[in-house]
């Protein structure tokens, strides 16, 4: 196995663009590789991104996002109010809301959903992250939910147990009105993230997973 890591030209923080179609879909799918970057000392430069959150769910959205964002060289979270569940019957405006994210300075690495994720939303919000951003590095998170949709992710970013377990308190401690779901528990959570440690073989037992469709290889040039 061959391990990559993304290092920062000349100490600049790493630009990363989290896109998630509902208040907890970003700290589900990948809270704990936010948690490990930031612990391990990586200079994070974050804009978060939430589509569909209204009330008291933006509410959420925000506060869970500074929670999880806390140590970070720089953060920016935008809510996008949109109702949930019906993204794909509001494309026009979706997909406006979508070109306002374009801009400088271009992330170097974009977290999204899943392209085959079986909710509406997450599709959407997936097919429009490679509509908008054609040059870019995407990682597609898992929600793991009833449907039965995880699959064969090809991508692990191993996370210490302190990063998994604080992920997971901070979901139970940010995001109230989705407790009461049956599939809405630490058990799910932490049993998820090791059993994707199992399949990479983690060192502290636990990842979180990706699928990633193509990866550009640069080998840098050097001067004889």
């Amino acid at each position: 196995m061959l391990d990559f890591s993304w290092s920062a030209q000349q100490g600049l923080p790493l630009r990363a663009l989290f896109l998630g179609a509902h208040s907890d879909d970003i700290e589900i799918g990948c809270g704990a590789t936010v948690r490990q970057w930031i612990e391990a000392g990586v200079r994070l430069d974050a804009t978060w991104v939430v589509l569909a959150a209204q009330d008291q769910r933006a509410e959420e959205a925000r506060r869970s996002a500074d929670a999880f964002l806390q140590g970070s060289d720089s953060s920016r979270v935008v809510i996008g109010g949109f109702r949930d569940g019906f993204l794909p019957y509001l494309g026009t405006s979706v997909k406006d809301f979508f070109e306002t994210l374009k801009g400088n300075p271009t992330p170097d690495v974009i977290f999204t959903h899943r392209r085959k994720d079986l909710h509406q939303d997450h599709r959407l919000v997936c097919e429009l992250t490679y509509n908008t951003f054609r040059d870019h590095q995407v990682l597609e998170y898992e929600i793991p939910k009833w449907d039965g949709d995880t699959g064969a992710p090809n991508t692990f970013v191993c996370v210490g147990e302190r990063a998994a377990r604080q992920k997971v308190d901070l979901l139970m401690q940010h995001f109230g009105t989705q407790r009461g779901k049956d599939w809405f528990d630490q058990e799910t959570f932490l049993g998820l993230m090791r059993l994707r440690g199992m399949e990479c073989r983690a060192p502290e037992r636990y990842a979180e997973a990706f699928f990633v469709h193509k990866t550009v290889i640069g080998i840098p040039s050097t001067s004889r």
